[in-house]
């Protein structure tokens, strides 16, 4: 059977249907191949370059095309040159870049912030400074100096008549003074003098040069003072270092901040560990000495007659004493603690710095005396409390304060706590009773302010604490009583201190020396 044959009518003009494409079919648009030549083309590349400026980088100012380095005027077949068109290439991004950040920065506010500072300038590119303009330090020339420098002669003046010019003229001198400004210390700003004609007289350059090798020195000494000592708040690498090492040896867990800071030292808060499978208090009060020497003048006549640190005074520099001086309120703060008396305890010394326990809660320290308000009771307490504290160091702790006062008493848990024993002395010190009379004298003062009835005066409470009944009808005769008892104190103990015995307290510390 023969196959039939159908004719397909022509398409006949109508409504444009749209074209249904085969997915299997091959494309309708076929990529022509091209030559490597004409992807090298260096046509090619300049379009595409400024298709991709005019996309990325629509708010870059165009430049013009006499300042560029571009493939029309210059050989490209160099490397350096082609580093170079790169280079440009960057620095036009970048300035894109800052343009926007300045923009984004400034918004729509009144006042701008230009970033033209930070703009890339090519070497190419005309600088905005005028002609006038010399950068004086690349040239020789002095502006200082008169334009023609006129020499002195081996006489010592030149010119005749009214025009004669010495060496001691006052311009030239002037001038010479002006420019020899230079030579002084780089920390010590001159100004800027070019294009006036400065004329420095002798007195006043003089001034300046003394000023300028003063200010040098106390420079150099207040920078030595920042590394080798300990300032208010502050602490000096060697005993940072050493805080770092109880931190990482486990004695302390952290150090929190300072809290109070006196003539003698910096207090900081610390939260303990452990030491040696021990449990350090959870609140610890670390007091670092301070190594400056002119904090606290005075600390000499408090230690070097004491006899228990005498033989080693002597032999010490300066800032090892300072270590005596933590050595010392350590032994005292333990002598106070076997007795019962309220103070902190202490954790470990390292040199110069005293680990004891926190007087406080969370942080908070206990307020001293002079800060807390007490009723009426409480403050009748407190007088009571402090009575019974210092016959106790007087008497079974063989101390003296030296330096009681409301600033050194805290209230704490309802009683009083004494802190700052680094200066206190035994009865035997050539000054210790009268150091023990102006405890007297602040603690009888404070109470009798408090409002506390019945408070002892200085004598009486001189007398009681001591034991010694000293008789006197006014403050002359009974100062007058006690620097002879202090006398005869000092004899008795240097007739026989050598012949006493000595030994080793219980708190470690230096022997006590008592008589056969």
């Amino acid at each position: 059977m023969d196959p039939v044959q159908v004719a397909i009518p022509e398409p006949q003009p109508g409504p444009a249907w749209p074209q249904q494409k085969c997915p299997w079919g091959a494309p309708l648009n076929i990529i022509m191949p091209c030559s490597l030549n004409e992807v090298m083309s260096e046509e090619l590349a300049k379009e595409l370059q400024l298709e991709e400026e005019s996309d990325t980088f629509p708010e870059t100012e165009l430049i013009e095309e006499g300042l560029l380095i571009t493939g029309d005027n210059v050989d490209t077949c160099s490397d350096e040159v082609l580093a170079q068109m790169l280079q440009m290439q960057f620095d036009r991004e970048y300035d894109a870049q800052l343009l926007r950040e300045e923009k984004k920065f400034n918004g729509d506010s009144k006042v701008s912030i230009s970033f033209e500072n930070y703009r890339k300038v090519h070497p190419c590119e005309e600088s905005d400074s005028s002609e006038d303009e010399v950068d004086w330090q690349d040239t020789r020339h002095d502006p200082y100096k008169a334009d023609k420098p006129t020499t002195t002669p081996k006489k010592g003046f030149s010119g005749k008549g009214k025009d004669i010019t010495t060496k001691h003229d006052e311009v030239v001198c002037g001038r010479k003074n002006t420019a020899r400004m230079e030579n002084f210390a780089p920390e010590f700003q001159v100004g800027d003098g070019i294009g006036m004609d400065l004329k420095l007289s002798n007195q006043v350059f003089n001034a300046l040069k003394q000023h300028a090798i003063s200010e040098q020195r106390r420079s150099a000494k207040v920078h030595e003072k920042k590394e080798h000592s300990t300032a208010e708040q502050a602490v000096d690498p060697k005993t940072r270092l050493l805080l770092y090492k109880m931190v990482n040896a486990g004695t302390l867990e952290s150090i929190n901040g300072c809290f109070s800071t006196g003539k003698e030292s910096v207090v900081f808060h610390a939260n303990g560990g452990s030491i040696d499978d021990k449990a350090v208090p959870s609140e610890c009060a670390i007091k670092v000495f301070k190594t400056t020497l002119n904090e606290f003048k005075n600390r000499d006549k408090y230690i070097k007659d004491d006899y228990r640190f005498k033989e080693r005074f002597s032999k010490l520099n300066p800032r090892k004493i300072i270590r005596m001086w933590a050595e010392k309120e350590k032994h005292n703060l333990n002598r106070m603690q076997k007795a019962g008396i309220p103070c902190p305890e202490v954790v470990m010394l390292k040199k110069h710095v005293l680990v004891m326990s926190f007087i406080g809660q969370d942080q908070v320290p206990a307020p001293k005396l002079k800060e807390v308000k007490l009723n009426g009771e409480d403050m009748k307490q407190a007088y009571y409390q402090v009575l019974y504290m210092m016959q106790q160091m007087y008497n079974e702790c063989n101390l003296v304060h030296a330096d009681l006062s409301e600033y050194n008493m805290l209230w704490h848990a309802g009683k009083v706590w004494l802190i700052d024993v680094s200066q206190s002395v035994e009865p035997t010190h050539p000054y210790g009773l009268q150091f023990l009379f102006r405890d007297c004298r602040n603690v009888s003062q404070f109470f009798q302010k408090g409002g506390v009835p019945d408070v002892l005066s200085d004598r009486e409470l001189f007398n009681a604490v001591s034991g010694l009944n000293i008789a006197a009808d006014n403050e002359v005769d009974f100062l007058v009583e006690i620097e002879r008892l202090e006398k005869c104190n000092e004899d008795h103990v240097q007739r026989h201190g050598k012949k006493g015995s000595s030994f080793i307290t219980d708190d470690d510390g230096p022997p006590r020396i008592f008589d056969d």
